[in-house]
């Protein structure tokens, strides 16, 4: 089934919580949660995924609104890994292509992240090969990514489902929350309502996450 908002959200594969503490979802009833999904090595995410969300977090801090970082890896496996990311949470060092972007943008010092992140972090499951059905995995990527497939030729359509069958068959790792919640890319924003309910997901900081969350807050 595809994860979309009005439905519940599921839990979380977390292979380790690097920061904070491990709290289910299921324990979030009665607050709106946001997870924030990033890589490590992401330019994007530390420049304006999550600068957002932590100002979010800093805001809301006396109201029922709890603020998850998940980082997780669908491409440069060798350095979205776990241990580059409890050296980012412990000392700010920055790897990549985020030390060169940031240092070009005087966001960082001596390849050190010049803001912390002080909230909770969890790493996605990573796990080998393909774990769902690849043919759901086909047509949910279909469903998210392109606009008006019905409307192509059969031949425009096999070729489109033969080249998605080929990158999902070319991953060593697949990460289990970010295809189980059907994500983009990053940095992505999950918003969960005080029922459970997934109410948006976002690919990228578009800067509205604040009107997304304000009534939720309320209700």
């Amino acid at each position: 089934m595809t994860i979309k908002p009005g439905l519940a959200a599921p839990e979380l594969r977390i292979s380790e919580w690097i920061q904070g503490t491990a709290t289910p979802l299921s324990e979030l009833r009665r607050r709106v949660v946001i997870i924030e999904v990033f890589q490590v090595n992401c330019p994007g995410c530390f420049l304006y995924g999550l600068p957002e969300i932590l100002e979010i977090a800093a805001k809301h801090k006396n109201e029922p609104l709890t603020v998850i970082g998940l980082a997780t890896a669908f491409e440069d496996f060798d350095i979205n890994t776990k241990d580059n990311l409890q050296k980012l949470l412990q000392t700010g060092e920055l790897v990549g292509e985020t030390a060169r972007v940031l240092k070009e943008h005087d966001w960082a010092t001596d390849n050190k992240l010049r803001y912390t992140i002080p909230i909770p972090v969890a790493m996605d499951r990573l796990s080998e090969g393909s774990r769902l059905d690849t043919v759901s995995q086909i047509e949910r990527i279909i469903e998210r990514d392109i606009t008006n497939f019905d409307r192509l030729s059969y031949g425009e359509q096999g070729r489109i489902r033969e080249s998605i069958l080929k990158y999902l068959n070319e991953r060593t790792l697949v990460p289990e929350t970010f295809d189980l919640y059907n994500l983009s890319g990053t940095p992505s924003s999950i918003v969960i309502d005080k029922k459970g309910i997934l109410r948006h997901i976002q690919f990228g900081s578009t800067g509205n996450l604040e009107k997304i969350i304000r009534p939720l807050l309320t209700e």
